[in-house]
C-alpha cells in the first residue's frame, strides 16, 4: 500500500471534525511552505538589487 492510498484509508475513517482538523493542517503545511519560498525570494531579490536593477536597463 503506498503511502497516499494509506493516507486516504485512515483519511476516510476519521469522524467529520478530525478530517477537518486534518485539511487545517495540510493548509497550514501548505502555507508555511509558501512563506519560506517567499523569504527565499525576498532575501534573493535584497541582496542582488544593484545587480537586477541593472539587468532590468
Amino acid at each position: 500500500m503506498s503511502l497516499e492510498e494509506k493516507l486516504l484509508q485512515d483519511f476516510i475513517s476519521l469522524p467529520q471534525d478530525k478530517k477537518i482538523e486534518v485539511l487545517d493542517f495540510v493548509e497550514f503545511l501548505k502555507s508555511k511552505s509558501n512563506q519560506s519560498l517567499e523569504s527565499v525570494m525576498d532575501t534573493i531579490i535584497i541582496e542582488n538589487q544593484e545587480a537586477l536593477k541593472e539587468l532590468a536597463k
